[in-house]
C-alpha cells in the first residue's frame, strides 16, 4: 500500500500534524505501508508564515504551494490512499479535493481536529484569511471523501450529517518514545504552566486576573511555553520559547498544567491536546469545562474541570497550598492517557482508516 499525505505545513512542525498522523509513520513502516508527504507550505515559507508583513514572500509561497498541488495531481496514480489533513490548499474552491475524489476517484481520508468550518484566523493573517478563505469547503470535502477522520464527538456530529462513514480518531500522545518521562514535582518554587501557539495566547487573558489574585498570597512561577511572548505584566510570568528539542524538558518543570478555553463553537471542536501532554508526563491538568476536556480530565482524580473564574481560583489555590494533593493527583494522570489517548491504544483505529477494503 502507498499513501500520499496532503497537508498544509512541513513535516515535524505543526502540532496538529505531528500528533494526528506523523507519529504513526513508524507503525506504518512496520506494517509495510509506504508513504509520502506533500505540504502546501514549504519550510522556507513556514519561517515567516505567522509573522506580520512579508507579503511578497507569502505570495511567492502561495504560488509555490499551488504548483506543488498541481504536480500532486499528476502523480496520484502511484498511490492507493490519499490522506488530506485539514485542506489541500488554503484559499478558493476545493478544486484539488474535487479532482482527487471525483475525477481520479481515489480512496480518500479527510482528517481534521478543529471546527475548521468556523471562521477563525491568526491576528497576523486575519485580513488575508477572511477575504480569500472559503470555510464551506469543509462541508463539501466531507461529502466527497471515502471516510472522515475527526478528533472528537463534536466534530463527528458535524461530519456525520455529510458522510456515512465517520471515524473518531483522537489526537494522541506517543507515550513510548516521546512523552515517556514523569515529572518529580520537586521544584523549589511551584510552577503553573501553559503551552501553546501564538494563536491560542488569547485564551490566557481570562486567567491573568486570577493569577494576579494568587500573586498576592503565593510566590510561584507561571511558565508560558510559546513561539511568542505573552502580553502581560504579571510578576510570576516566565516566557519559555517553544523548542522541539527541549519541549519535554520544559514541560516537566510544571507542577500543574492549565488549559483555559471560552465556551464557543471553535473551542468545542478542540481535542484537549494540552491536557493530554500534561497528563502523559504526570502533570495534573486544570481545564475549562468545554468540549472533550471533561472526558480527558477526571475531576478530583487527575485534575480539575472549571466552570467559572472562581473555580479556577479555588483549584489553583488548593494546589499551590497543598503539594501532597498535587502528588496524589499526578498518580492517576499518565494511565488515563496511555489507556485512552496514546499512539499504542489508537494504532488499530488509525490503521483501519487506511486499510478499509471498500474503495468504491
Amino acid at each position: 500500500m502507498r499513501v500520499l499525505f496532503i497537508a498544509p505545513y512541513p513535516t515535524a512542525q505543526a502540532p496538529s500534524q505531528r500528533f494526528r498522523y506523523e507519529q504513526y509513520f513508524k507503525l506504518m513502516e512496520k506494517e509495510g505501508i509506504q508513504y509520502e508527504v506533500s505540504s502546501f507550505i514549504d519550510r522556507k515559507a513556514w519561517e515567516i508564515l505567522y509573522r506580520p508583513g512579508h507579503l511578497f514572500q507569502k505570495f511567492s509561497a502561495l504560488i509555490r504551494g499551488y504548483w506543488r498541488r498541481i504536480g500532486d495531481m499528476f502523480r496520484l496514480h502511484r498511490y492507493d490512499v490519499v490522506f488530506i489533513h485539514r485542506e489541500a490548499s488554503p484559499f478558493g474552491l476545493p478544486v484539488f479535493e474535487w479532482l482527487i475524489t471525483k475525477v481520479f476517484r481515489k480512496y480518500t481520508v479527510y482528517d481534521f481536529d478543529d471546527a475548521i468550518w468556523v471562521p477563525n484566523a491568526s491576528e497576523s493573517n486575519s485580513n488575508l484569511t477572511m477575504v480569500f478563505k472559503r470555510f464551506h469547503n469543509v462541508a463539501d470535502t466531507c461529502r466527497w471523501v471515502s471516510v472522515v477522520s475527526v478528533g472528537n464527538k463534536y466534530l463527528a456530529e458535524f461530519a456525520s450529517k455529510l458522510n456515512g462513514r465517520v471515524v473518531i480518531n483522537p489526537t494522541t500522545i506517543d507515550t513510548d518514545e516521546h512523552h515517556n518521562t514523569l515529572t518529580d514535582h520537586d521544584n523549589e518554587k511551584f510552577v503553573i504552566g501553559w503551552t501553546g501557539s501564538h494563536s491560542t495566547l488569547k485564551y490566557l487573558n481570562d486567567i491573568y486576573p486570577i493569577l494576579a489574585r494568587l500573586e498576592a498570597s503565593f510566590d510561584f512561577e507561571f511558565h508560558v511555553i510559546c513561539d511568542t511572548p505573552p502580553k502581560t505584566d504579571l510578576k510570576s510570568v516566565k516566557f519559555v520559547k517553544w523548542n522541539k528539542e527541549t519541549e519535554i524538558e520544559d514541560l516537566l518543570k510544571f507542577n500543574v498544567g492549565i488549559m483555559p478555553l471560552p465556551d464557543d463553537i471553535w473551542s468545542k471542536g478542540k481535542c484537549g491536546f494540552k491536557a493530554l501532554q500534561y497528563m502523559a508526563l504526570g502533570i495534573p491538568a486544570i481545564v475549562s469545562n468545554v468540549g472533550v476536556n471533561a472526558e480527558i480530565v477526571d475531576h478530583g482524580k487527575n485534575g480539575f474541570v472549571c466552570q467559572t473564574p472562581e473555580d479556577w481560583f479555588q483549584h489553583l489555590n488548593m494546589m499551590i497550598s497543598d503539594p501532597e494533593l498535587v502528588r496524589n493527583l499526578s498518580l492517576h494522570t499518565r494511565d488515563k492517557i496511555v489507556d485512552n489517548y496514546s499512539v499504542k491504544s489508537n494504532s488499530r483505529n488509525f490503521l483501519s482508516l487506511l486499510k478499509n477494503q471498500d474503495r468504491s
